[in-house]
Formats: C-alpha cells, structure tokens, sequence
C-alpha cells in the first residue's frame, strides 16, 4: 500500500479513536490514525509531571469499559491490571466526621448509619435502583439511537429493535428510569434521603463537568450515567489501572498496532478534503495529503466540522446546530507531588481509608453555590475537590514513601467574567484548592514537593478539550441520546459520506468507557 493512501484515516489517538482504529484494521481495512500529540490517548494518558512522580494528567479514573472491547481486542487483566478501591468514597467533613462508602452495601449502611438512620435502611434499595436504571441505560448505549428527525425503513428497524431490548428489561424499570431522567440531583436524591451529608457526597457525581449545580434538570440523568455498567452497590466508582490510565490507552494502541493499524504521533490534522459531498482524505500541518475513502474523526463535533471542513462541504443548517453545541467546561485539574501522605485528621491513623476517591462536597447546598460563582464567571470560592490519592495502591507512581494527588477541581468556568486565564489565576486557583484540601488535612501544604495546575484554556491548548470541557460537549439533556452531537446525526455518520465521528463527543458520552468508539466502529462496517 502507498504511503499516501489508506483504506480509513482516524484523526485523533485518543482512547475511542484507537478503539475505532483496531476494530477497522481487524476487518481488514488499511487503517492509519494521526495523532496530534507526541503520544496517544488524549485525556486518559499518564505522564511524569516531576522527576520520579507520575500522574494521571487529564482523566483518572476509568469507566466501565465496553465488554465487547474487552474481549474483542484481548485485553486481559495482564495487558490491563485494574484495581478496585474499598472504600471507594471517603467524604470528609468541616467538623471532623466523615462518610465512607464502600463496595459492600451492607457495609456502606453501617457506616451510613451513624448520620442517619432513616437512609441506612434505604440504601439497598436505593443501590438495587441504581443498578436496574444502569442496566437501562446500558441497553440504550449499545447501539446508536433511532433518528427521529428525518427517519427512514432502517431507523424504524433500529427503534423495533430497541424495543425488543428495551421490553426484556421490564416496562416497571424503563417507566422508573424515564421518570428519573429528567429530575435535578436534589429531587432525586431527596426522595431516597434526609441527611444533606450523604447527598452532598452523591450528588457531586451528577454534577462533575457540567456548567449546572445540582438543582438543574436533568443532573440526576448524569448522576446515573455515571453508574452505567457499575457492579451493584458500588456508587462513585473508583476503577483504575495500575501504572495509571495511561496503560488503558497503551494496551488499545497495542491492540490496534496488533491488529494492522499504522499509528503516527506528532502529526496534526490542517483539514479534511472532500470533492463535492464525499471525503478524499486529510492533510496535515505539514503539508502531506492522505488519501482515503473513510475519515473518522476522534476530536469533538464543533473541532471536526467547523474547524477541519471547507465551509461549502456542509449545509448552512447543519453548521448552525454545530455552533450552537455547548461545551462550556468548569473543571481544572491540580496534581501535587507530596513528599509524603497528606494527614486527613478525619481518619487518624487510618490511612486505608484514603484509597478510594476523597470528595469535598459535604452538602447540596455547597454544590449548588459553587456554581452560583460559575453562573456569573467566577472562580467558586469554595470549590468542589474529587480527589484521588493513586500512589496508596500503587507504589509505581512515586518514590518510595512518596505520593502523588490527582484532583479535579469544579467550578472554574473557562470564560471569565472579568479578565482572562493568566499565570497569575493559575496560581490563585492552585493556592485555593491546596487551601480547601488543607481545612481537612493541614499537613498538606508542607508536603507539596511539586504542583502543576491546569486550568481549562490548559486543558483545551494540550489535550485539544474545545473550552476544557472533558466530555467533547455537555451532556446536559438537549445534547445526549439522539440529539448527540445534534438531532439527525446520532449515528455516527454526517453530512459528509465516508465521514464519520467516534469521540465523547457522541452518543452515549463522555467517560473512558469505550462506547462511542465501538459504536461507531460498527457503524462504520456495517456500511461498507
């Protein structure tokens, strides 16, 4: 095969592009994927950020990854070593209490109980809820949703079939689901709940990424998506990988190299070219043009169509739904470099049960006026953490003795009401976060051999997250199930044939998960 041309071009190495990529090659097409940066994975990579100390840079934890991926592409627990943290939620709280949950139910209901009783006796079946709405859901993300707007003979046979999913499940379930969909976190979790401890430390899984407090609609959809896959009783998962997340992206370029793919790094993508409304094939900033009948983009929808594509190549309609996506990110990510393990006075001499996720968000109401700073572009003064400690079962990422924090930090909205993103709000946001942690743990400043702060303008220069949003577009209710990217189009496929779209930016979402890029990729086969 010529240098200059393949069978299929994936732009983008991120961890859907190259899920994409391995399925392409292992039918059997020539399959090249360009990646921008000097390594793959997009925002599930880990890298050494100080010498001797490596981190999740973006990303740090996975999803429940696709099951057929799994299994298709050979990923075994030796190419992918995942750990499970037990507790996986330690939510610490000003007073010196704290909540743990743990991967047992009955366990995490004994330690619910010493808040409030009335929610210990309801957590099974709020844990039985979860999973059966996740099991739900899971059937919806299996495939691409029917299209409404516009249906043709075969998106009615992709709703009968979705039908015939969807009645195995039970209509109780489904009916459940569809009421829970469109609730605020605070009403779906008040409904289960009194204690504002214990749903301060749920709801900030229905808001983590979204520019929307937890009294929003739709943030109890979030709150489940983020439990799709999820084994029963385990809420606010934790799964990691050891060495980082960055072996996930690893082992799914091996499986894509093993499978035939030809992966080039340190290349960007200048423009698709097309001839009339079909694809020809790419070129790069270098100036080189790839020839291919098939283009599949891994970058979000806004970077793909406004920013690759000839203007003429696209209706003036479709362009206008593109531009209106709403990505608007909120979080920033604080990695540190400790010298040793931050003292968390909650716990004492306790240190296990650091070694799930640490969640400052000890209340709804502290989550929904954090965002109220973000409403008017600002900063949020006391700011919801998701923390992350790796290093505890993970003596790889630092020195011994040594540790490294992984925190996300929300809201700090991209645009700024006053003023724009400097050195100088990087520094006050680092020092704010290290200053929030520190209320709960106050040797942990004294620690910080290192810090590295990125802000969202960060997070979209290096990791390409168009206005740091970590999903590829929200995933508010008007942007996921058919109308991802945009209503029409939630197949994957666009107005261009032979291009076709596999990241977050896609239906089901965001997350390591592997959904969109599996998705597609049969998408894909299945037209050829």
């Amino acid at each position: 095969m010529s240098a200059s041309r393949y069978d299929a071009i994936v732009v983008g190495g991120g961890h859907n592009g190259l899920i994409t990529a391995a399925y392409l090659a292992r039918a059997g097409l020539g399959t090249l994927v360009l990646e921008r940066r000097n390594r793959v994975g997009g925002a599930a990579v880990t890298q050494e950020f100080h010498p001797g100390f490596k981190v999740d840079t973006a990303a740090h934890r996975v999803g429940a990854l696709h099951p057929a991926v799994l299994s298709d592409l050979e990923l075994d627990a030796r190419r992918l070593p995942f750990q499970q943290a037990d507790p996986t939620v330690l939510a610490p709280f000003r007073d010196g209490r704290y909540l743990t949950l743990w991967r047992d139910p009955v366990r995490s209901a004994e330690t619910i109980r010493e808040i409030s009783v009335s929610d210990a006796d309801r957590w099974a079946a709020f844990c039985d809820f979860v999973s059966r709405a996740g099991r739900v859901l899971q059937t919806l993300y299996e495939a691409p949703p029917p299209r409404l707007q516009g249906a043709g003979a075969g998106d009615l046979w992709s709703l009968v079939r979705l039908g015939g999913r969807l009645r195995g499940i039970g209509r109780k379930d489904l009916v459940d689901v569809l009421r829970v969909l469109p609730m605020t976190a605070d009403e779906f979790l008040s409904e289960w709940f009194e204690s504002e401890e214990l749903k301060g430390a749920l709801a900030a899984s229905a808001v983590t990424g979204l520019h929307q407090g937890p009294m929003a609609s739709g943030t109890a959809f979030m709150f489940l998506h983020q439990h799709v896959g999820v084994e029963r009783g385990i809420i606010r998962p934790t799964l990691r990988v050891r060495g980082g997340i960055g072996q996930v992206s690893g082992a799914l370029a091996d499986a894509a190299t093993r499978s035939g793919a030809e992966i080039r790094v340190g290349v960007e993508v200048d423009g698709i070219s097309t001839e009339g409304k079909r694809v020809t094939g790419v070129t790069t900033a270098g100036g080189e043009h790839i020839q291919a009948q098939l283009v599949v983009s891994g970058l979000d929808p806004r970077r793909t169509f406004l920013g690759l594509l000839d203007p003429t190549a696209l209706d003036v309609a479709f362009r206008r739904k593109v531009a209106n996506l709403k990505f608007r990110g909120v979080c920033a990510k604080v990695n540190l470099a400790l010298s040793e393990l931050p003292d968390f006075t909650c716990v004492g001499a306790d240190q296990s049960l650091l070694a799930g996720l640490i969640t400052i968000s000890p209340s709804l109401m502290y989550l929904e006026r954090a965002y109220d700073a973000a409403k008017y572009g600002r900063v949020s003064d006391a700011p919801y953490l998701e923390v992350i400690i790796p290093s505890i079962s993970d003596d790889s990422l630092a020195p011994r003795g040594a540790h490294v924090m992984s925190i996300l930090a929300q809201y700090a909205p991209y645009h700024l009401a006053e003023g724009s993103w400097d050195d100088a709000r990087r520094k006050a946001l680092g020092d704010l976060v290290v200053r929030t942690l520190a209320a709960h743990a106050p040797n942990l400043e004294e620690t910080i051999r290192h810090r590295q702060v990125l802000t969202p303008p960060d997070l979209e220069r290096e990791l390409g997250l168009t206005e740091g949003n970590i999903y590829h577009g929200e995933m508010t209710l008007d942007q996921v199930f058919f109308m991802r990217p945009v209503p029409g189009w939630s197949s994957y496929r666009s107005p261009v044939q032979g291009l076709y779209l596999c990241s977050a930016g896609t239906h089901p979402g965001g997350g390591v998960t592997g959904n969109p890029g599996h998705n597609a990729a049969q998408e894909i086969l299945s037209d050829r």
